[in-house]
């Protein structure tokens, strides 16, 4: 699925900005064919959560309908048009002057359709169902429950349940005959480069035409071969990105151009040998962050000026690495990504698959049931790992998939039900990226049953906050003894750290170290270093949190998760500081320990 772009041949109308928006109230039908009767004003792109204030329609659980008027130009009239959705949460069913045109189940991935020129009118009526409802067969995966007296949603995950459209909706053309994918492969063979492009085209055309161009749009290569090559590769590297444009032209027998896209792509390499990850034959050390697409009154929802300020924070900061927890971000998240030299760990929306989780992680016991004889969520897991790579395929900021995050991997059918879809996802992946389950304390070396069907072993680990509370000496040799155990199970696998981190309230100070205060959350990220500043196997640090964010109420959440090294609206803590002085320190590559 190509990102809609405006081309010679294509067209793209944003029908972002204000849509008209309803919770029907209990027993109320909604006609697609009528306009919704006395609808709230709802933004778009955004969660619809924290736009309202009305606390029992923020936490409402149900349907919710979004409508919006538009028109096609004349002009286009001609073309084959396309309504495209970035992303709703969680399911959508989407309506177009009263008769139903697709739906989709998944919140997080792109989902289109082609437009019947039958079913236009001036101006159009565009409703869509929303549905924020989630349960065992979902992801997340959450906890449902409805009776005569209530109906809620209990997650499986901290982080809050927000819903609505929360990427772009637009329009695009293309001609009838058109490209519908591109697949921007290579093969690196020292200083060249082979590309083996596979475009996928829908309709009559004479010739696929392919022209790639470096970074100033000068023409390296013009040919109709889908194998060429080019030498003195220049590299995508981390912070440092060099994208080339593959143009794709197709022709008719006249040799006039049918239609066209230009894909941006970077090139680079990735091996995982001697307990590293490499980058371009070089030894790659990960800096940065767990994050969430949260931020004050949008909510989820995407906002390009937040993304651009959060990377140039990282930037500030040494970062040079971030995971995309607990879902797929934004296409607009991912693409700056390319541009700015961001490593991406790409994850799909593969959490809660723990039953009955709590957010103390020393408080989840088995005795609550085994999760993999509850959830029912394998093939929508399988859903959206094809979607996620048919959407991120070209993109050369990921360097690794992550398929879940915190499963019950010590439970039994844990292996039954994440074997087939590791091996689906290197089935898909033309790049051979690494394949990680980030991997939650309760599942120790000893017990865990996923560990050998990764590439990296990934740790989520808080010692000295949910273990070891407050006590840093005792966290250090328990952190210390659980990380050797993993490398003697494991001595091929590299270790890194996917989350460790303290929740800290701004402002709240002390000379001693009391949890919450800004001085312990340094104290806490010191006290790790020391340990895995000793293990030469240990390939990267990914704080939790990049930013504070918003939470389902809890007896540990004060105002959200306040884990972050910025505030939710984005100042800085303490350790925001203490953590530039340390990666400004540590180079991206060949880290000495």
């Amino acid at each position: 699925m190509l990102y809609p772009l405006n081309t010679l041949t294509r067209t793209v109308i944003d029908l972002s900005g204000t849509w008209n928006f309803l919770i029907p109230d209990e027993g109320q039908e909604v006609d697609p064919s009528k306009k919704l009767k006395n609808p709230l004003t709802m933004a778009v792109p955004a969660s619809y959560n924290d736009q309202i204030t009305d606390s029992q329609l923020r936490d409402y659980v149900g349907d919710i309908w979004y409508e919006k008027e538009f028109a096609v130009p004349q002009i286009l009239n001609e073309q084959r048009l396309v309504l495209r959705f970035g992303s709703v949460s969680h399911k959508a069913k989407v309506y177009i002057n009263g008769q139903f045109v697709t739906e989709h189940i998944g919140g997080f991935t792109p989902f289109e359709v082609e437009i019947a020129a039958s079913l236009l009118k001036a101006p159009n009526d565009l409703k869509v169902c929303v549905s924020n409802i989630l349960n065992e067969t979902t992801l997340p995966n959450a906890v449902l429950i409805e009776n005569e007296k209530e109906k809620k949603v209990l997650p499986n995950f901290d982080f809050f349940n927000y819903s609505g459209i929360h990427r772009p909706v637009k329009l695009y053309t293309t001609p009838y005959s058109y490209i519908e994918d591109i697949v921007a492969r290579y093969e690196v063979a020292g200083s060249k480069t082979i590309i083996r492009p596979k475009t996928s085209v829908i309709g009559d055309y004479a010739e696929v035409l392919y022209e790639l161009q470096d970074e100033e749009g000068q023409v390296l290569v013009k040919t109709s071969d889908d194998e060429f090559s080019i030498g003195d590769t220049r590299f995508w590297e981390p912070l440092d990105a060099y994208l080339y444009r593959l143009k794709v032209m197709l022709k008719d027998e006249n040799g006039l151009i049918i239609d066209e896209y230009t894909e941006e792509f970077g090139i680079r390499t990735l091996e995982i040998k001697d307990n590293a990850l490499y980058i371009n034959g070089k030894n790659f050390y990960f800096k940065g962050f767990g994050k969430h697409e949260d931020f004050p009154i949008l909510g989820k929802g995407m906002n390009e000026a937040i993304i651009n300020y959060d990377f140039n924070l990282m930037k500030w900061m040494g970062a040079n690495s971030m995971r995309t927890s607990h879902y797929p971000y934004a296409e607009e998240f991912m693409r700056m990504a390319d541009r700015e030299g961001i490593v991406v760990i790409d994850e799909v929306p593969g959490v809660g698959l723990f039953n009955r989780f709590t957010v103390d992680v020393s408080q989840n016991e088995n005795s609550k049931g085994n999760t993999w004889s509850i959830v029912g969520s394998f093939e929508n897991h399988k859903q959206v790992i094809r979607e996620l790579l048919e959407r991120d395929k070209n993109h050369a900021c990921v360097v690794m998939w992550a398929v879940g995050n915190e499963p019950a991997g010590h439970q039994e059918g844990a292996r039954e039900y994440f074997e087939p879809l590791v091996t689906l996802t290197r089935e898909l992946d033309w790049n051979n990226r690494p394949v990680i389950i980030p991997n939650i304390v309760n599942a120790t070396p000893e017990t865990d049953k996923l560990a050998d069907l990764v590439d990296v072993i990934c740790l989520n680990r808080y010692y000295g906050w949910y273990i070891d509370h407050a006590d840093l000496k005792s966290a250090k040799i328990h952190l210390k003894e659980e990380i050797e155990r993993w490398h003697a199970a494991y001595p091929d696998k590299p270790i890194m750290f996917t989350e460790f981190g303290v929740d800290t309230v701004s402002g709240l100070r002390s000379i001693h170290d009391i949890p919450y205060t800004e001085e312990y959350q340094v104290n806490f990220f010191k006290a790790n270093f020391e340990i895995i500043d000793e293990m030469p196997y240990f390939i990267g640090e990914h704080v939790w949190n990049f930013a504070d964010f918003e939470t389902h109420p809890n007896l540990r959440r004060i105002d959200g998760n306040k884990k972050g090294a910025f505030t939710r609206d984005r100042k800085p803590k303490m350790v925001a500081h203490s953590l530039k002085e340390r990666w400004l320190s540590i180079p991206d590559y060949g880290y000495k320990k």
